[in-house]
């Protein structure tokens, strides 16, 4: 029997562990909160040049702050606005019932002072379909010297300010969504003209149900659901119930501490999440022109609580 006298092999020493790649979702932003729990202006990211990882940040960061600000996007254009929301999530056509700003944009919705386009009402964008927006970015174009802000209220903190006897009440309600109070106007003058929304032919708006307290389909936050702009009644009660409910949500949910309120800049961009928040366009600036464009994300149905 023949032994070796080899040395042995050295064993190789183990190889420090690698870091873990950082979760691509969780890319820090430069945020600026704008109150303690709703709001924040994000500083440093080029909406025309974000990565991936930037704007799955951008959708984490909607979800808790509801509505972000994003100045000096000088380099977004319609092409870009559209490409940009489509990496965000799934754009849609422009409104039920108006069409794009031209035919190579029908996904942007145009709201020029000087065509009507303005929503001095408060109101939450498009609730009278069955599957209303995710959310909507707005884009700055044209501003009047002064005045034309826009405010936003947290429907989440609204409700949860709510008293629990009121909230009680809430969860058990339902309201009915009307477009027409808004567009029939835009219906009586397309003589026959058809519009679509997401693959839908839209000939008539029909009135649409939804629960008063929508529960968030990505926190799991309850909110109030309910809108002066296309909100028409409450169903299944009285008249005059309906009318001081919706007169109590509405007083309540536009408190002071429930807005957020933003002056424009030609270029700034909002993002705002459609599922906890309501909106209003300050009309304060006379025959000035005001052009701001839109596009809206593709959502679901709204759910309600489990009311057992």
């Amino acid at each position: 029997m023949t032994l070796s006298t080899a040395a042995p092999a050295p064993v190789a020493a183990p190889r420090a562990a690698e870091p873990a790649p950082a979760p691509l979702d969780l890319e820090p932003l430069d945020l600026e909160p704008l109150g303690p729990s709703f709001g924040a202006r994000v500083h440093g990211l080029d909406l025309a040049r974000a990565t991936d990882a930037q704007v799955r940040a951008l959708r984490t960061a909607l979800a808790e702050h509801k509505v972000l600000f994003l100045p000096g996007q000088h380099d977004l254009d319609p092409d870009s606005q559209v490409a940009f929301g489509r990496r965000f999530g799934d754009v849609t056509e422009s409104h039920p019932v108006v069409p794009g700003v031209d035919e190579e944009h029908p996904e942007i919705y145009a709201l020029d002072s000087a065509e009507g386009g303005f929503a001095d009402v408060w109101h939450t964008d498009v609730t009278f379909v069955r599957r209303p927006p995710l959310g909507s970015v707005l884009r700055a174009v044209v501003l009047p010297p002064l005045g034309g802000d826009t405010q936003w209220a947290d429907l989440q903190l609204a409700y949860e300010s709510l008293s629990a006897p009121v909230q009680r009440l809430a969860d058990q309600l339902t309201a009915v969504h009307d477009g027409t109070r808004e567009f029939g106007y835009y219906l009586a003058q397309r003589q026959g003209r058809e519009t679509t929304w997401e693959g839908e032919r839209f000939r008539a708006l029909v009135p649409v149900e939804h629960p008063v307290v929508r529960v968030h389909p990505e926190t799991g936050r309850k909110g109030l659901f309910v809108n002066p702009g296309f909100t028409s009644h409450i169903a299944g009660v009285s008249d005059a119930e309906s009318r001081y409910l919706l007169d109590l949500f509405y007083a309540h949910t536009t408190k002071p501490e429930h807005v957020v309120r933003h002056r424009w800049s030609v270029g700034d961009v909002a993002i705002w999440d459609n599922r906890s928040t309501v909106h209003y366009a300050t009309r304060d600036y006379g025959d000035q022109r005001r052009v701001m464009h839109r596009i809206t994300l593709r959502g679901d149905e709204p759910r309600g609580p489990v009311v057992g």
